[in-house]
């Protein structure tokens, strides 16, 4: 993804010989990422809550190394999902009843907390034991073991903690969380990476100015655009330890927002010398790079394959401003998705397709500040999710419900997480200058 202002300076620095910078990757231990959200896993428990509500939810106590930071992980965790009401939350009148009840089964207490189920978790040797409770009918319904990494506390093992969240938040709901994911951004022309709960953030790009960070779906691959000396390339490095390789066909000229198909062989990007700039597809196994569209001096960037592969969102000027469009991954049958009023407001950019394939998110020039929208791809209908301050550069979750974006709220621009369907937003990072986020696949499934 790419604003106007990124877009002017990756142009006036393409066109100059600055230093070549550096553009090698950290390391940076991930586990192996499934290609896509998985909500068939697990069958959905029986619960008995009103309608319309969402259920309550405690999570006991954990006795045991590193009991505290599991119970409360997996407690945030099923916070941030949006889907239940955790009870007993740091803070909150109930967590003193379930503190001193500690990991003890009570469903007469759990019940007069409104619980509809309980989440038991117990220490074992190799990782822990997790039971969910039926509050209502008294009973376990359903048990795993997960293993966890020896290390407590380290990355791998929060994200091993995450995943155990993700599988419970399956079995109340019918829906899989996103805690077990993780986001690339860039602050101060760096890419980083970040936890989905804000966790562990840490630079995995080397000196030299980089921007539009993307995963491919393996959850280890990443690309990104580095600034060299003969303008702006693209790089894919795959995170866990392999070697950055720069794209052949990107060695000259602007070269910018890469974005992975999803089946991960093939990235489109956005190429341009002087005039304009066009999308590209390249094979990531070798041969040269496709142009598929025709700017005619205009700017085409940020592509974003649909799900299935088979269509990419894109940006184009190609009407006297930008504005979001659609097309067959070949280039054909373009058409202009966000509907437009002529005058000087218009700007519509930044297009994220959604993992459900039924909704494009985008930033829209309101006011004269960005504001994040989603379309629906059925009735074509546009919703305005945010308004507080600018918001810009949206990225899905894989449940389809969440979105990553920029937002000047704070004072300074940050990484904010909005659950679309009720409005709230929680902050994800808390040094300035945080921007063009992108949110991985599902990393992994904890057992």
């Amino acid at each position: 993804m790419l604003d106007s202002n990124s877009l002017s300076l990756e142009r006036a620095r393409a066109c100059v010989a600055p230093l070549v910078l550096g553009a090698a990757l950290a390391l940076l231990a991930v586990p192996r990422s499934a290609h896509a959200q998985d909500t068939t896993r697990a069958v959905r428990i029986g619960l008995t809550y009103q309608p319309g509500t969402k259920p309550g939810v405690v999570v006991l106590a954990v006795r045991g190394a590193w009991g505290d930071s599991i119970q409360g992980i997996i407690a945030r965790d099923l916070d941030y999902g949006d889907r239940v009401n955790v009870i007993g939350l740091p803070g909150t009148p109930a967590a003193t009843s379930l503190q001193s009840l500690g990991p003890g089964v009570s469903y007469p207490l759990w019940k007069t907390l409104g619980a509809a189920a309980a989440v038991q978790a117990t220490v074992t040797p190799t990782g822990v034991h997790v039971a969910v409770h039926d509050v209502t009918g008294t009973k376990i319904v359903q048990v795993a073991d997960f293993q966890l990494p020896p290390t407590g506390g380290s990355s791998d093992w929060r994200l091993a903690v995450h995943g155990i969240s993700d599988e419970v938040e399956q079995w109340i709901t019918g829906t899989r969380g996103v805690a077990q994911t993780r986001i690339l951004f860039v602050r101060g022309g760096r890419v980083y990476v970040v936890d989905s709960d804000g966790y562990g953030e840490r630079q995995i790009s080397d000196a030299g100015l980089s921007l539009s960070p993307a995963w491919a779906p393996d959850g280890r691959t990443i690309a990104y655009s580095v600034l060299g000396s003969h303008g702006w390339s693209i790089v894919t490095k795959d995170i866990t330890g392999g070697a950055a390789r720069t794209l052949p066909s990107t060695t000259t000229g602007l070269n910018t927002t890469p974005a992975f198909a999803p089946t991960g062989g093939t990235l489109a990007y956005s190429h341009g010398d002087e005039a304009g700039t066009d999308l590209m597809l390249a094979d990531l196994a070798g041969g040269g790079p496709r142009r598929i569209t025709v700017g005619h001096g205009s700017d085409n960037t940020s592509p974003e394959f649909s799900p299935d592969g088979r269509r990419i969102a894109f940006t184009s000027g190609r009407a006297g401003h930008p504005e979001v469009y659609i097309m067959d991954v070949d280039g054909s049958n373009v058409e202009l998705l966000t509907p437009f009023n002529f005058g000087d407001q218009n700007y519509r950019s930044n297009p994220d397709w959604a993992p459900d394939a039924q909704h494009v998110a985008f930033q829209s020039q309101i006011g004269g500040m960005f504001q994040i929208m989603v379309i629906s791809l059925r009735d074509r209908s546009v919703k305005q999710l945010t308004s507080e301050g600018v918001n810009e550069d949206p990225a899905w979750a894989p449940d389809a419900r969440h979105l990553v974006f920029t937002s000047s709220r704070s004072g300074v621009k940050q990484l904010f997480i909005l659950d679309s369907e009720s409005g709230r937003a929680r902050q994800l990072t808390h040094a300035g200058g945080a921007r063009l986020a992108a949110w991985s696949h599902s990393l992994g499934h904890g057992r």
